[in-house]
């Protein structure tokens, strides 16, 4: 019996005492209790076929439910979802709704597509000595102008037009030692540069650049870049295309870059955060436990002499 019934089980008595023993109609019985004739006759007519247990509530529950036999449904929903189709087209294939879809997957643990069993297996690599191969990569960073409107919480600090400007970041596979530069761009002209800057880099700490490995972004295709490392007698391997783990190294560095330093402090002008990159870098290469390093700084992998160390340290 819900709260808003218009009806109880004492009131239907009294429609069917005035119907059957005062001999009034069901029209006016239904006007004077406001209520709907075919609503009066319903009760009245339960109580001639049933007695007194027809004036009770029935229950909702229907009395014969047709089988619906979904087996070959279920095939073809498992053939689809081991062929990575989504929950959409799954339902619209075979008229069953996304809930009904969710739960019988669910049960199956074919909810979600890691558990498909497709996922490419994680391939680590690492080159055994230092320099055999660089890992080169670019990351966009916004313009700082002042204080925006994530700080201060007034939307009216925000700049528009700043600008970005561009991360060029490069690790060592062996080592794990790396540098990184910010510039105005990541034109063919810039990449190049920074790669003989990173090249020297290396080269301070006496380790020979083999190889270095890029995304296929078009300052790494273009000819100032390939000339720099035609020049410098470096073999440049790309990434396959879509497949940036492929260059996993390069992606975790900046990462860790991000999280650490350009998004870590709050910085007013773009230079306050180019400043303090160099000192960042020290602490990573000099300083930072490594977990893949049995938790060394990069530069432990380093084979580099007491006065060498000291005076690079320095």
């Amino acid at each position: 019996m819900h709260k808003n019934a218009r009806t109880t089980p004492l009131s239907r008595a009294m429609i069917v005492q005035r119907v059957e023993q005062d001999r009034l109609s069901c029209r006016a019985v239904a006007t004077a209790l406001q209520l709907s004739k075919k609503t009066v006759r319903k009760w009245v007519q339960r109580h001639r076929q049933e007695g007194a247990l027809g004036l009770r509530d029935r229950s909702s529950r229907p009395r014969s439910i047709r089988p619906v036999d979904k087996r070959p449904s279920w095939r073809l929903v498992e053939r689809l979802r081991l062929r990575r189709c989504s929950y959409t087209e799954i339902s619209l294939r075979t008229g069953l709704s996304r809930a009904t879809l969710s739960r019988w997957l669910r049960q199956r643990g074919l909810n979600r597509l890691p558990k498909l069993g497709s996922t490419p297996p994680v391939v680590r690599y690492e080159r055994a000595r230092p320099g055999e191969l660089l890992h080169l990569d670019t990351k966009k960073l916004g313009r700082i102008e002042g204080i925006g409107h994530r700080l201060t919480g007034d939307r009216r600090d925000h700049r528009r037009g700043v600008g970005w400007e561009y991360l060029h970041v490069c690790i060592d596979d062996h080592s794990r030692v790396s540098t990184a530069e910010m510039y105005a761009d990541e034109h063919g002209l810039t990449a190049a540069t920074f790669l003989e800057r990173a090249v020297a880099y290396y080269a301070s700490f006496g380790v020979r650049v083999r190889r270095v490995m890029t995304d296929n972004g078009s300052c790494y295709l273009s000819k100032a870049f390939r000339a720099v490392c035609a020049r410098l007698g470096l073999r440049h391997v790309r990434t396959r295309p879509y497949t940036p783990r492929t260059n996993g190294k390069a992606e975790r560095f900046i990462q860790s870059a991000l999280r650490e330093w350009a998004y870590a402090h709050t910085y007013r002008r773009s230079v306050e955060r180019s400043a303090t990159l160099p000192l960042w870098l020290h602490r990573y290469n000099w300083h930072r436990p490594h977990h893949s390093i049995g938790l060394n700084p990069p530069i432990s992998r380093l084979a580099l002499s007491a006065d060498n160390l000291m005076r690079l340290h320095t």
